[in-house]
Protein backbone atom coordinates (compact mmCIF):
# COMPACT_ATOMS: atom_id res chain seq x y z
CA UNK A 1 0.00 0.00 0.00
CA UNK A 2 0.98 3.59 -0.50
CA UNK A 3 2.27 4.71 2.89
CA UNK A 4 3.51 8.18 2.09
CA UNK A 5 6.46 9.89 3.71
CA UNK A 6 5.10 9.59 7.23
CA UNK A 7 4.53 5.82 7.22
CA UNK A 8 1.45 4.52 9.00
CA UNK A 9 2.09 5.58 12.60
CA UNK A 10 -0.72 8.11 12.23
CA UNK A 11 -3.08 5.33 11.08
CA UNK A 12 -2.21 3.19 14.09
CA UNK A 13 -2.94 6.10 16.43
CA UNK A 14 -6.21 6.88 14.67
CA UNK A 15 -7.28 3.25 14.85
CA UNK A 16 -6.55 3.16 18.59
CA UNK A 17 -8.84 6.18 18.98
CA UNK A 18 -11.55 4.41 16.99
CA UNK A 19 -11.42 1.44 19.37
CA UNK A 20 -11.90 3.85 22.27
CA UNK A 21 -15.02 5.21 20.57
CA UNK A 22 -16.27 1.66 19.99
CA UNK A 23 -16.01 1.01 23.72
CA UNK A 24 -17.97 4.19 24.45
CA UNK A 25 -20.61 3.29 21.88
CA UNK A 26 -20.96 -0.24 23.21
CA UNK A 27 -21.52 1.04 26.73
CA UNK A 28 -24.07 3.55 25.50
CA UNK A 29 -26.25 1.41 23.20
CA UNK A 30 -26.13 -1.98 24.95
CA UNK A 31 -28.02 -4.54 22.87
CA UNK A 32 -29.34 -1.90 20.46
CA UNK A 33 -27.67 -0.79 17.22
CA UNK A 34 -26.11 2.68 16.79
CA UNK A 35 -27.24 4.64 13.75
CA UNK A 36 -25.97 8.23 13.99
CA UNK A 37 -24.58 10.38 16.79
CA UNK A 38 -24.75 14.08 17.59
CA UNK A 39 -21.26 15.53 16.99
CA UNK A 40 -21.50 17.76 20.04
CA UNK A 41 -22.75 15.32 22.67
CA UNK A 42 -21.69 12.00 21.14
CA UNK A 43 -25.13 10.59 21.97
CA UNK A 44 -26.28 7.92 19.54
CA UNK A 45 -29.66 7.54 17.88
CA UNK A 46 -30.08 3.79 18.08
CA UNK A 47 -32.49 1.15 16.80
CA UNK A 48 -33.64 -2.14 18.26
CA UNK A 49 -33.32 -4.14 15.02
CA UNK A 50 -30.44 -2.33 13.34
CA UNK A 51 -32.21 -1.09 10.18
CA UNK A 52 -29.99 -1.36 7.09
CA UNK A 53 -26.92 -0.32 9.09
CA UNK A 54 -26.81 -3.08 11.72
CA UNK A 55 -24.16 -5.08 9.90
CA UNK A 56 -21.71 -2.20 10.15
CA UNK A 57 -21.88 -2.17 13.94
CA UNK A 58 -21.39 -5.94 14.01
CA UNK A 59 -18.54 -5.60 11.51
CA UNK A 60 -16.89 -2.89 13.62
CA UNK A 61 -17.07 -5.19 16.63
CA UNK A 62 -15.46 -8.00 14.61
CA UNK A 63 -12.67 -5.64 13.55
CA UNK A 64 -12.10 -4.71 17.17
CA UNK A 65 -12.00 -8.39 18.10
CA UNK A 66 -9.40 -8.96 15.39
CA UNK A 67 -7.31 -6.14 16.80
CA UNK A 68 -7.58 -7.13 20.45
CA UNK A 69 -7.63 -10.91 20.09
CA UNK A 70 -9.69 -11.24 23.27
CA UNK A 71 -12.46 -13.76 23.83
CA UNK A 72 -14.62 -11.04 25.36
CA UNK A 73 -14.52 -8.94 22.19
CA UNK A 74 -15.26 -11.97 19.98
CA UNK A 75 -18.23 -12.85 22.16
CA UNK A 76 -19.59 -9.31 21.89
CA UNK A 77 -19.23 -9.38 18.10
CA UNK A 78 -20.86 -12.80 17.83
CA UNK A 79 -23.79 -11.74 20.01
CA UNK A 80 -24.35 -8.62 17.91
CA UNK A 81 -24.23 -10.65 14.68
CA UNK A 82 -26.81 -13.06 16.08
CA UNK A 83 -29.21 -10.16 16.60
CA UNK A 84 -29.20 -9.51 12.84
CA UNK A 85 -31.23 -12.68 12.19
CA UNK A 86 -34.46 -10.66 12.13
CA UNK A 87 -33.52 -9.45 8.65
CA UNK A 88 -33.37 -12.90 7.08
CA UNK A 89 -37.08 -12.84 6.32
CA UNK A 90 -37.31 -9.18 5.32
CA UNK A 91 -37.75 -8.21 1.68
CA UNK A 92 -34.74 -5.98 1.10
CA UNK A 93 -31.64 -5.86 -1.07
CA UNK A 94 -29.88 -4.36 1.92
CA UNK A 95 -29.46 -7.92 3.15
CA UNK A 96 -26.08 -7.46 1.48
CA UNK A 97 -25.14 -4.53 3.71
CA UNK A 98 -26.55 -6.21 6.79
CA UNK A 99 -25.27 -9.75 6.45
CA UNK A 100 -22.06 -9.44 4.46
CA UNK A 101 -20.50 -6.75 6.63
CA UNK A 102 -22.01 -8.27 9.76
CA UNK A 103 -20.58 -11.76 9.19
CA UNK A 104 -17.62 -11.79 6.77
CA UNK A 105 -15.06 -10.62 9.32
CA UNK A 106 -16.14 -13.40 11.67
CA UNK A 107 -14.16 -15.84 9.52
CA UNK A 108 -10.88 -14.81 11.16
CA UNK A 109 -9.10 -16.57 14.01
CA UNK A 110 -11.56 -18.74 15.93
CA UNK A 111 -13.98 -18.88 13.01
CA UNK A 112 -17.52 -18.26 14.26
CA UNK A 113 -19.73 -21.06 12.94
CA UNK A 114 -22.98 -19.32 13.89
CA UNK A 115 -22.01 -16.26 11.83
CA UNK A 116 -21.06 -18.49 8.89
CA UNK A 117 -24.45 -20.22 9.07
CA UNK A 118 -26.23 -16.89 9.22
CA UNK A 119 -24.30 -15.64 6.20
CA UNK A 120 -25.23 -18.76 4.21
CA UNK A 121 -28.92 -18.43 5.11
CA UNK A 122 -28.87 -14.76 4.13
CA UNK A 123 -27.22 -15.54 0.80
CA UNK A 124 -29.84 -18.16 -0.01
CA UNK A 125 -32.64 -15.78 0.93
CA UNK A 126 -31.15 -13.12 -1.33
CA UNK A 127 -30.79 -15.63 -4.17
CA UNK A 128 -34.42 -16.67 -3.77
CA UNK A 129 -35.40 -13.02 -4.19
CA UNK A 130 -33.43 -12.65 -7.44
CA UNK A 131 -35.68 -11.62 -10.34
CA UNK A 132 -34.12 -13.23 -13.42
CA UNK A 133 -36.43 -11.36 -15.80
CA UNK A 134 -35.23 -7.96 -14.57
CA UNK A 135 -31.74 -9.16 -13.70
CA UNK A 136 -31.51 -8.05 -10.09
CA UNK A 137 -32.52 -8.56 -6.51
CA UNK A 138 -35.23 -5.90 -6.08
CA UNK A 139 -34.77 -3.19 -3.50
CA UNK A 140 -37.78 -4.66 -1.69
CA UNK A 141 -40.54 -3.26 0.46
CA UNK A 142 -39.06 -3.70 3.95
CA UNK A 143 -38.59 0.05 4.33
CA UNK A 144 -41.75 1.10 2.50
CA UNK A 145 -42.14 2.58 -0.98
CA UNK A 146 -42.06 0.74 -4.31
CA UNK A 147 -40.47 -2.69 -4.30
CA UNK A 148 -39.10 -3.00 -7.83
CA UNK A 149 -36.22 -0.57 -7.59
CA UNK A 150 -32.56 -0.80 -8.52
CA UNK A 151 -30.47 1.26 -6.11
CA UNK A 152 -26.73 1.77 -5.84
CA UNK A 153 -26.81 1.02 -2.12
CA UNK A 154 -28.36 -2.35 -2.93
CA UNK A 155 -25.12 -3.47 -4.61
CA UNK A 156 -22.30 -3.51 -2.02
CA UNK A 157 -22.27 -6.56 0.18
CA UNK A 158 -24.90 -8.29 -1.95
CA UNK A 159 -22.39 -9.14 -4.69
CA UNK A 160 -19.99 -11.14 -2.48
CA UNK A 161 -22.88 -12.53 -0.43
CA UNK A 162 -24.54 -14.03 -3.50
CA UNK A 163 -21.29 -15.09 -5.13
CA UNK A 164 -20.33 -17.20 -2.13
CA UNK A 165 -23.34 -19.51 -2.17
CA UNK A 166 -23.26 -21.31 -5.56
CA UNK A 167 -22.74 -20.87 -9.29
CA UNK A 168 -26.34 -19.69 -9.48
CA UNK A 169 -25.38 -17.15 -6.86
CA UNK A 170 -22.44 -15.99 -8.94
CA UNK A 171 -24.71 -15.57 -11.96
CA UNK A 172 -27.20 -13.60 -9.88
CA UNK A 173 -24.43 -11.43 -8.43
CA UNK A 174 -23.17 -10.62 -11.91
CA UNK A 175 -26.67 -9.88 -13.19
CA UNK A 176 -27.45 -7.65 -10.23
CA UNK A 177 -24.19 -5.73 -10.48
CA UNK A 178 -24.24 -5.20 -14.23
CA UNK A 179 -27.92 -4.19 -14.22
CA UNK A 180 -27.20 -1.47 -11.70
CA UNK A 181 -24.10 -0.30 -13.55
CA UNK A 182 -25.93 -0.13 -16.88
CA UNK A 183 -28.67 1.98 -15.33
CA UNK A 184 -26.51 4.25 -13.19
CA UNK A 185 -23.87 4.90 -15.83
CA UNK A 186 -26.50 5.84 -18.40
CA UNK A 187 -26.45 9.33 -16.86
CA UNK A 188 -23.78 11.72 -15.66
CA UNK A 189 -23.40 12.02 -12.78
CA UNK A 190 -24.46 8.42 -12.20
CA UNK A 191 -28.03 8.20 -10.98
CA UNK A 192 -28.41 5.98 -7.91
CA UNK A 193 -32.03 4.81 -8.17
CA UNK A 194 -34.26 3.48 -10.94
CA UNK A 195 -37.78 2.03 -10.94
CA UNK A 196 -38.88 -0.88 -13.13
CA UNK A 197 -42.12 -0.60 -15.08
CA UNK A 198 -44.33 -3.61 -15.88
CA UNK A 199 -43.23 -3.46 -19.53
CA UNK A 200 -39.58 -3.97 -18.52
CA UNK A 201 -38.43 -0.38 -18.98
CA UNK A 202 -36.74 1.64 -16.26
CA UNK A 203 -37.49 5.16 -15.05
CA UNK A 204 -35.10 7.38 -13.10
CA UNK A 205 -36.16 7.98 -9.49
CA UNK A 206 -35.93 11.45 -7.98
CA UNK A 207 -34.63 10.12 -4.65
CA UNK A 208 -31.81 9.69 -3.94
CA UNK A 209 -31.07 12.36 -6.49
CA UNK A 210 -28.26 12.35 -9.03
CA UNK A 211 -25.20 13.85 -7.39
CA UNK A 212 -25.74 11.93 -4.14
CA UNK A 213 -22.43 11.58 -2.32
CA UNK A 214 -22.55 7.81 -1.85
CA UNK A 215 -23.56 6.78 -5.39
CA UNK A 216 -20.06 6.37 -6.83
CA UNK A 217 -18.48 4.95 -3.64
CA UNK A 218 -21.18 2.27 -3.33
CA UNK A 219 -20.81 1.36 -7.00
CA UNK A 220 -17.00 1.27 -6.80
CA UNK A 221 -17.26 -1.05 -3.83
CA UNK A 222 -19.61 -3.34 -5.75
CA UNK A 223 -17.36 -3.36 -8.81
CA UNK A 224 -14.26 -4.18 -6.74
CA UNK A 225 -16.04 -7.05 -5.03
CA UNK A 226 -17.36 -8.23 -8.39
CA UNK A 227 -13.88 -8.33 -9.85
CA UNK A 228 -12.66 -10.24 -6.82
CA UNK A 229 -15.54 -12.73 -6.59
CA UNK A 230 -16.47 -13.15 -10.25
CA UNK A 231 -13.43 -12.25 -12.32
CA UNK A 232 -12.47 -15.85 -13.02
CA UNK A 233 -15.97 -17.31 -13.23
CA UNK A 234 -17.98 -18.33 -16.26
CA UNK A 235 -20.24 -15.40 -15.57
CA UNK A 236 -17.61 -13.05 -16.93
CA UNK A 237 -16.11 -15.27 -19.54
CA UNK A 238 -12.93 -15.29 -17.45
CA UNK A 239 -11.99 -11.70 -18.23
CA UNK A 240 -13.95 -9.19 -16.18
CA UNK A 241 -13.02 -6.53 -18.74
CA UNK A 242 -16.44 -4.91 -18.57
CA UNK A 243 -16.12 -4.43 -14.84
CA UNK A 244 -12.64 -2.92 -15.22
CA UNK A 245 -14.12 -0.46 -17.71
CA UNK A 246 -16.88 0.42 -15.24
CA UNK A 247 -14.31 0.91 -12.49
CA UNK A 248 -12.34 3.26 -14.72
CA UNK A 249 -15.44 5.29 -15.64
CA UNK A 250 -16.31 5.68 -11.99
CA UNK A 251 -12.85 6.23 -10.54
CA UNK A 252 -10.64 7.94 -13.10
CA UNK A 253 -12.39 11.35 -12.92
CA UNK A 254 -11.41 11.39 -9.25
CA UNK A 255 -7.69 11.35 -10.10
CA UNK A 256 -8.03 14.84 -11.58
CA UNK A 257 -6.15 17.67 -9.92
CA UNK A 258 -8.43 19.45 -7.50
CA UNK A 259 -10.88 16.57 -7.06
CA UNK A 260 -12.24 16.77 -3.53
CA UNK A 261 -11.23 14.10 -1.04
CA UNK A 262 -14.42 14.49 1.00
CA UNK A 263 -17.40 15.06 -1.29
CA UNK A 264 -20.38 17.34 -0.78
CA UNK A 265 -23.33 15.47 0.69
CA UNK A 266 -25.36 16.23 -2.43
CA UNK A 267 -24.80 18.35 -5.49
CA UNK A 268 -26.52 21.63 -4.73
CA UNK A 269 -26.50 21.07 -0.96
CA UNK A 270 -25.66 24.04 1.29
CA UNK A 271 -22.02 25.03 1.11
CA UNK A 272 -19.86 23.12 3.55
CA UNK A 273 -22.26 20.19 3.96
CA UNK A 274 -19.98 17.19 3.39
CA UNK A 275 -20.25 13.43 3.70
CA UNK A 276 -17.23 11.86 5.35
CA UNK A 277 -18.91 8.46 5.23
CA UNK A 278 -18.86 8.56 1.44
CA UNK A 279 -15.14 9.30 1.51
CA UNK A 280 -14.48 6.38 3.88
CA UNK A 281 -16.43 3.99 1.64
CA UNK A 282 -14.49 5.20 -1.40
CA UNK A 283 -11.15 4.70 0.36
CA UNK A 284 -11.91 1.03 1.04
CA UNK A 285 -13.12 0.51 -2.53
CA UNK A 286 -9.92 2.06 -3.88
CA UNK A 287 -7.72 -0.09 -1.65
CA UNK A 288 -9.51 -3.12 -3.10
CA UNK A 289 -9.02 -1.90 -6.67
CA UNK A 290 -5.31 -1.28 -6.08
CA UNK A 291 -4.81 -4.86 -4.87
CA UNK A 292 -6.83 -6.24 -7.78
CA UNK A 293 -4.89 -4.20 -10.32
CA UNK A 294 -1.58 -5.54 -9.02
CA UNK A 295 -2.90 -9.10 -9.01
CA UNK A 296 -4.05 -8.68 -12.60
CA UNK A 297 -0.65 -7.40 -13.73
CA UNK A 298 -2.01 -3.85 -14.17
CA UNK A 299 0.67 -2.31 -11.97
CA UNK A 300 0.44 1.10 -13.63
CA UNK A 301 -3.25 1.23 -12.67
CA UNK A 302 -2.65 0.35 -9.00
CA UNK A 303 -0.85 3.54 -8.00
CA UNK A 304 -3.61 6.15 -8.44
CA UNK A 305 -6.28 4.36 -6.37
CA UNK A 306 -3.79 3.43 -3.64
CA UNK A 307 -2.51 6.99 -3.44
CA UNK A 308 -5.99 8.53 -3.36
CA UNK A 309 -7.14 6.05 -0.70
CA UNK A 310 -4.16 7.01 1.46
CA UNK A 311 -4.91 10.72 1.01
CA UNK A 312 -8.59 10.26 1.84
CA UNK A 313 -7.85 8.34 5.03
CA UNK A 314 -5.21 10.89 6.04
CA UNK A 315 -7.69 13.74 5.50
CA UNK A 316 -10.43 12.00 7.47
CA UNK A 317 -8.18 11.32 10.43
CA UNK A 318 -6.61 14.78 10.55
CA UNK A 319 -9.67 16.94 9.79
CA UNK A 320 -12.73 14.95 10.83
CA UNK A 321 -11.77 12.45 13.55
CA UNK A 322 -12.52 13.59 17.09
CA UNK A 323 -10.07 13.02 19.92
CA UNK A 324 -12.13 10.05 21.10
CA UNK A 325 -12.25 8.39 17.67
CA UNK A 326 -15.60 9.52 16.23
CA UNK A 327 -15.69 10.24 12.49
CA UNK A 328 -17.76 13.42 12.31
CA UNK A 329 -19.06 15.29 9.29
CA UNK A 330 -21.17 12.50 7.82
CA UNK A 331 -24.52 13.25 6.21
CA UNK A 332 -27.31 10.70 6.49
CA UNK A 333 -29.83 12.49 4.22
CA UNK A 334 -29.26 16.05 3.05
CA UNK A 335 -32.65 16.32 1.35
CA UNK A 336 -34.56 15.59 4.54
CA UNK A 337 -32.09 17.36 6.79
CA UNK A 338 -31.61 14.09 8.69
CA UNK A 339 -28.33 13.88 10.63
CA UNK A 340 -26.68 16.32 8.20
CA UNK A 341 -23.32 16.67 9.99
CA UNK A 342 -23.09 13.67 12.27
CA UNK A 343 -21.11 10.59 13.17
CA UNK A 344 -22.54 7.69 11.14
CA UNK A 345 -21.98 4.08 12.08
CA UNK A 346 -21.07 3.02 8.54
CA UNK A 347 -18.62 5.90 8.32
CA UNK A 348 -16.92 4.65 11.47
CA UNK A 349 -16.84 1.11 10.07
CA UNK A 350 -15.31 1.95 6.70
CA UNK A 351 -12.78 4.31 8.28
CA UNK A 352 -11.74 1.55 10.67
CA UNK A 353 -11.49 -0.97 7.84
CA UNK A 354 -9.39 1.38 5.71
CA UNK A 355 -7.05 2.06 8.62
CA UNK A 356 -6.89 -1.67 9.40
CA UNK A 357 -5.73 -2.30 5.83
CA UNK A 358 -3.09 0.44 5.97
CA UNK A 359 -1.70 -0.89 9.24
CA UNK A 360 -1.70 -4.52 8.12
CA UNK A 361 -4.32 -5.67 10.61
CA UNK A 362 -6.42 -7.14 7.80
CA UNK A 363 -6.66 -7.13 4.04
CA UNK A 364 -9.14 -5.29 1.82
CA UNK A 365 -11.00 -8.54 1.10
CA UNK A 366 -12.49 -10.85 3.69
CA UNK A 367 -13.18 -13.96 1.57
Amino acid sequence: MCEGAGGTRWAEEALAAVWERVRETEAQVGSRFPLYADPGTGVWKSTSKGSWTGGFWAGLLWLRALASGTARDREAAAACTGRLAHWLGQDTATRGLIFWYGTALAAGPGNDSAAATLKDRAARAALAAYDAERGLVPWGDAFGGPRMLARADGVPGLVPLLAGVSQDGKDAAYGHLTRQLALSLAEHPPRPAWRAAPDGTWTACPEPAAGWSRTVPWLLLGVADGLHCLGGSGSLGGSGSGLWEAAERLAVPRWAAGAELVPPAQDGAPEGLLDTSAAAIEAVALLKLAVLARAAGREDEAGPPAHRAYRILRRLTTAHLSANGALTGGCYDAGRGLAPCHELIWGDFFLAWGLAVLTGLTGPFTM
